[in-house]
């Protein structure tokens, strides 16, 4: 995690006390930084890196390592958070092994989302898990994978020949519908719900019955994440939606 996405984090940070701040800074140092200890120099590069106003750096981590409990401990000349205060960071703060997983995969699409439209998805879905706000990262996500899923028919002549044979097939009772031709990728949006769109992969034998499954219960998520509701959207309701539509729609389909 970078130092900016963690200071994203915290409520009123810049309302902090110099203490606060440096015990967030070297909770990062330790985690993310992989300093097992660390010196005044490596909190004042913090500082630097987030455009704060400098402070006597080495008279404020004596005193704290000073304190009764101490915030910091002192070992070979240099510091290290005391273990209360170290455990109350990371309850706060600390990445659950799946938020690691998850925030890994996504890190890792970049260089294997060629299309500029999924790099933008791609890039806000990032966004919004590293804030933790996952309603919008599913909506993301999905917005990402169905981009994904559209290119890939579009992609190939035999698929989209495929696709539009479909059409007729499924409307028959609706003759409007029916005479839809799929050309471009906007043709999608203006004629097609998604739903129906998936609906045809499985009448065209595009998709397994496992990956249309799975395309209508993350459809599901996505309503449910995008239609105003008291319901909450927690972790790993994330966590499920980003590894599925990654792996098996994202990476998967090529």
């Amino acid at each position: 995690m970078l130092l900016e996405d963690l200071i994203s984090q915290v409520a009123g940070f810049d309302t902090q006390s110099p203490r606060e701040k440096m015990c967030l800074f070297a909770w990062w140092l330790h985690v993310h930084g992989g300093k097992e200890l660390f010196e005044p120099n490596d909190i004042r590069r913090c500082y630097d890196k987030l455009h704060l106003s400098q402070i006597n750096i080495a008279r404020n981590l004596t005193r704290m390592s000073e304190r009764k409990p101490p915030d910091l401990l002192v070992e070979r000349g240099m510091f290290k958070l005391a273990r209360a205060v170290r455990i109350e960071l990371d309850k706060k703060y600390g990445l659950h092994p799946s938020i690691q997983a998850v925030s890994k995969l996504l890190a890792d699409l970049p260089d294997q989302v060629p299309d500029l439209a999924e790099k933008v998805f791609l890039s806000e879905a990032i966004d919004c898990y590293r804030v933790r706000a996952y309603r919008a990262c599913i909506v993301m996500t999905w917005n990402l994978a169905f981009d994904h899923l559209l290119n890939w028919i579009l992609k190939d002549p035999n698929r989209l020949a495929g696709f539009n044979a479909a059409i007729p097939v499924k409307f028959q009772k609706t003759p409007k519908k029916a005479s839809i031709v799929i050309k471009s990728y906007d043709d999608f949006a203006d004629d097609l719900k998604e739903f129906e769109i998936i609906e045809l992969c499985k009448n065209a034998n595009l998709l397994n019955d496992n990956l249309i499954r799975t395309l209508k219960e993350k459809l599901g998520k996505r309503n449910t994440a995008a239609h105003p509701s008291t319901m909450v959207i927690v972790q790993p309701q994330a966590d499920d939606v980003v590894s599925d539509l990654v792996n098996n729609v994202v990476l998967a389909l090529t």
